[in-house]
């Protein structure tokens, strides 16, 4: 077997995780797919000459183009996740395999729209450190900082991940009540529905959430249509968002943020954020 074959069968044997690491910074199937070809090349011009680790190195070049590709997104201030990126189905039965092996590990969409948030060299230690346990000693010349600064940098994305640790009792009644708002659109029970919605509640949508034109929408009978609509098929995450509770999710791709304001046990206004630039200057962290 000559050295190219050789060296195209460990890149094959490694696709599957590289693919994982790159669509994990990404975000996007298309990206994650030119960001593993990049490492190919690389490897195919190169070869493994003085590499004594094959898959770590690939694993480091994935990373080093997957970083370089965010950094040029957010200078272009570009959506990371295009239309049609693949969301995990609410009922896994017949579930396809790709999709499977990209999102894996409960890494959903709803997941990968928080990290967007995150500055590119944050998510690039937050993601090799806790979700492939690569040490800090070698994501640091990725990311181009010491060791001790990509834990820093590792540190400050997990909390933005994983949450608050403890609401206070205002977000914690707040959830109770969108806690109730989700599980009735999932479930299509629309007088559960109608049930958490002050009768003038105000939907509100950016041009992003609206195709083109801002919406807003008043009264629980409307808001309640578009809500059972819009939960159909789609997975979605709790978060607390500018000092709410919200959700966030990505329909047909497009990462969108819910934030609800709550007034005792009803929801009185509903807040829709697609816009890239809204996306981007809002406080977001993940709830359990």
């Amino acid at each position: 077997m000559d050295e190219e074959s050789f060296l195209a069968g460990r890149f094959e044997a490694s696709r599957p995780h590289l693919q994982r690491v790159a669509y994990r910074m990404l975000g996007s199937r298309a990206e994650a797919d030119d960001a593993v070809q990049e490492a190919w090349l690389k490897l195919s011009r190169s070869g493994a000459d003085g590499i004594d680790n094959l898959g770590g190195w690939l694993t480091t070049v994935v990373a080093r183009v997957s970083l370089d590709m965010l950094r040029s997104r957010k200078s272009r201030r570009e959506d990371p996740l295009e239309p049609g990126v693949p969301e995990p189905s609410i009922d896994a039965a017949g579930a396809d395999p790709e999709q499977d092996l990209l999102l894996g590990d409960a890494v959903g969409v709803a997941l990968l729209v928080v990290l967007q948030m995150l500055d590119p060299a944050e998510r690039v230690a937050f993601v090799l450190h806790d979700m492939f346990d690569l040490p800090f000693d070698e994501i640091a010349p990725i990311v181009g900082r010491s060791s001790a600064a990509a834990r820093q940098l590792a540190s400050r994305a997990r909390r933005r991940v994983q949450g608050p640790p403890k609401l206070d009792v205002d977000l914690a009644s707040q959830r109770r009540v969108v806690d109730a708002y989700l599980a009735a659109s999932r479930s299509g029970d629309m007088q559960a529905l109608l049930a958490v919605l002050d009768p003038d509640v105000v939907l509100r949508a950016d041009p992003g959430a609206a195709r083109g034109k801002p919406l807003e929408v008043r009264g629980a009978g409307v808001v309640s249509g578009r809500a059972l609509a819009g939960a159909r098929g789609h997975v979605a995450q709790l978060v607390v968002v500018n000092g709410a509770i919200g959700i966030v999710a990505a329909p047909q791709g497009r990462p969108t943020v819910l934030i609800f304001r709550v007034a005792g046990d009803r929801i009185v206004e509903i807040d829709v954020v697609a816009d890239a630039g809204r996306l981007a200057g809002l406080d977001l962290t993940v709830l359990d």
